[in-house]
């Protein structure tokens, strides 16, 4: 019997979602897109000509029209590519309507400059009660990063005692100053307070207060920033013997400058203010003066590094294990309409949608993407554009 997928979300991820499942159409049969936006969503499947793809419109700040949405067309999996936001009223639908769920990206507070599991985490019980699986940052990181650990604390340690996240993005569009993905997200990601977590316990920083330099293969040396990033909130959960986990990502001086003077003047705000008489929200109204993330494909060169670096113990010997994955903006354009920032998300959730619909990774309740086996993951990534590297350091 054929399925139907649900993806909710048609910014430059949700066309990458949608161009890799009609690839496996086999597996996903009809695609369904839902925008608040049904002019993205019929411009992605105007790239798909003899696809099947059905486009409707959707509130998914509402958990009843996506539940009207969901029974209407019988969804088999639900794949939230939407803002963070909306993460909870999305699996509130799937509860309600008995449908597996995936997303991306952790629930952000929409007026707290905060992300966390918990929320998301307390819906566990009411997915098991439903007999559905809710699977967790299934993008790139978090997603294949979650998964790299796994496999590396599957096949190279006994014990890991140390996991740097490194995400490099050494793309050119050519603006002075833009954001990969939405701006809201991006920049309260960047600008807020940087943590990790040592001896079991979180330690704060100064926003881009610890920097280092790392050799990027296929980039060359880049300043490298620590942030707080969601995926180490499960990793600490699940890697045994953790004794450390930090995050890191790529900066220019250019993007610092600019991101340093906007939260100077206010523009970084998410509270309103009040302008000629109105309310406006400084980030929205910024949101509106910069470029769309997802018009950035045709116009973006060079390449991406995502990775991570553990070290631990095997058979009682120091080891230290470096994978990664990189990919090339141009190449991801010329495939799928979309930069490499977009591609390296929307192919990950793409492979956890599938093995979720093939009953290769199964459970009921909401799980991270590291609980479950790596190795079919990893197969998945090779075939379907995402080829990974490992050396030992």
């Amino acid at each position: 019997m054929q399925k139907t997928t649900l993806i909710i979300g048609a910014g430059g991820v949700g066309r990458v979602v949608v161009h890799k499942c009609v690839l496996n159409e086999d597996v996903f049969g009809k695609i369904v897109l839902a925008s608040r936006s049904i002019g993205r969503c019929e411009e992605i499947k105007s790239e798909l000509p003899d696809a099947n793809i059905e486009t409707r419109t959707v509130d998914a700040d509402k958990t009843e029209e996506v539940v009207e949405l969901i029974n209407e067309i019988n969804a088999d999996i639900v794949i939230n590519v939407a803002l963070p936001y909306q993460d909870l009223t999305i699996m509130d639908a799937c509860i309600a309507t008995k449908t597996h769920y995936l997303d991306t990206a952790n629930y952000e507070h929409p007026d707290e400059a905060k992300f966390e599991y918990k929320l998301q985490w307390q819906r566990d019980s009411a997915f098991k009660e439903a007999g559905i699986m809710g699977l967790l940052g299934s993008g790139f990181d978090p997603g294949v990063t979650n998964v790299f650990c796994a496999y590396v604390q599957k096949h190279y340690f006994d014990e890991i005692h140390t996991i740097d996240i490194l995400d490099c993005n050494a793309g050119d569009h050519g603006y002075a100053f833009a954001t990969n993905f939405n701006p809201e997200i991006n920049l309260r990601e960047v600008s807020a307070n940087g943590r990790y977590w040592e001896n079991g316990e979180w330690i704060t920083t100064e926003p881009m207060e610890i920097k280092m330099l790392w050799d990027y293969p296929e980039v060359g040396v880049k300043d490298s920033y620590l942030l707080y990033h969601e995926e180490m909130e499960s990793l600490v959960k699940h890697i045994k013997g953790l004794k450390r986990i930090r995050f890191f990502m790529t900066f220019g001086e250019s993007y610092l400058t600019h991101m340093k003077c906007l939260q100077n003047v206010g523009m970084l705000g998410i509270k309103p203010v009040m302008h000629q008489g109105k309310e406006i929200v400084p980030m929205e109204f910024l949101k509106t003066l910069l470029p769309d993330p997802a018009s950035l494909g045709e116009r973006t060169k060079g390449k991406t590094n995502i990775g991570i670096v553990a070290e631990g113990i095997k058979n009682g010997e120091k080891k230290k294990i470096y994978i990664y994955q990189v990919s090339d903006h141009e190449e991801c354009y010329k495939e799928v309409n979309s930069q490499a920032v977009s591609y390296t998300t929307g192919v990950p959730a793409m492979i956890g949608a599938k093995l979720i619909l093939e009953g290769k990774w199964q459970g009921n309740g909401v799980f991270n993407i590291e609980e479950f086996d790596p190795d079919i993951f990893m197969d998945e990534l090779n075939r379907q554009g995402l080829p990974w590297q490992i050396k030992e350091l």
